[in-house]
């Protein structure tokens, strides 16, 4: 797909906006807290799968008060193990296309990070948070299990400690804790989050696409790696970035003194 004009009837629950290299979509569900229904990650998984040609970052965000309440219990219904196995498995796909798809993604978090809230933004690159954020993951007192992917993606960034304190006791983290503890790497004045998501999107437009793939694609990969092969993965992808005409003229222009020094504005 070529333009945000082939997405737009994706869903009444996702709004799209192009502000030149940069795709904002908005959850669109006020009304229920964007809590996230079957139709609302059916249509992420087709958003980013089909990302608009042009577009080399996205920034989604939440209407109203909230980014997202996690998954519309409205919806829970009873399943037997192979369809709650799928359902589950429907959630992995759609949120494993927004961390490893074409182009990275920033979230602006406030209001509720909550259960599938916080699996949806864990999945995102960069997450900034405004002051009134919070972060639970409640399941643990509804007599369920997280479904999304918080058990692989959110001790990746706060330790499995952390969650298991999260379940175990229904603990809330407030906007302040959750930046200090790693669920985000932002923390702004309250209703300047797309503000600063959008600078932030527009600089990471601005890098080599080779670079942001990797960033994606290949490091959290090393991370995973042993030593051994996460430090062969690094010299190939090393060797591949430095190699495309695009790094060899940023390297040109810096040598000629042409490009911004590290700490200049």
């Amino acid at each position: 797909m070529n333009n945000t004009s082939n997405l737009s009837t994706l869903s009444e629950t996702l709004l799209l906006e192009t502000v030149g290299e940069i795709l904002i979509v908005r959850i669109s569900r006020p009304e229920k807290r964007n809590a996230l229904n079957d139709e609302t990650i059916l249509s992420l998984e087709k958003l980013f799968s089909n990302i608009p040609d042009g577009i080399k970052c996205v920034v989604i965000h939440g209407e109203g008060n909230h980014f997202s309440a996690g998954l519309d219990l409205s919806e829970l219904k009873e399943r037997d193990v192979v369809e709650g196995i799928f359902h589950s498995r429907m959630w992995h796909h759609a949120l494993d296309k927004v961390q490893f798809g074409k182009v990275p993604v920033v979230a602006v978090l406030h209001g509720a990070v909550v259960g599938g809230g916080l699996e949806l933004a864990s999945a995102a690159h960069i997450r900034v948070a405004e002051p009134s954020a919070f972060y639970a993951l409640p399941e643990g007192q509804r007599g369920i299990f997280v479904g999304g992917g918080a058990s692989v993606r959110i001790p990746k960034l706060i330790g499995m400690a952390r969650m298991q304190d999260m379940m175990f006791t229904g603990r809330v983290y407030t906007a302040e804790e959750g930046y200090s503890i790693g669920l985000s790497q932002y923390l702004v004045e309250e209703g300047q989050g797309l503000e600063k998501a959008m600078e932030l999107a527009r600089k990471i437009s601005s890098n080599a696409g080779m670079t942001n793939y990797a960033l994606m694609h290949v490091l959290p990969r090393i991370t995973e790696s042993s030593q051994e092969q996460g430090l062969m993965m690094e010299s190939l992808v090393a060797a591949i970035a430095q190699s495309a005409p695009e790094a060899k003229e940023r390297l040109r222009l810096f040598l000629e003194g042409k490009a911004k020094k590290v700490g200049e504005a």
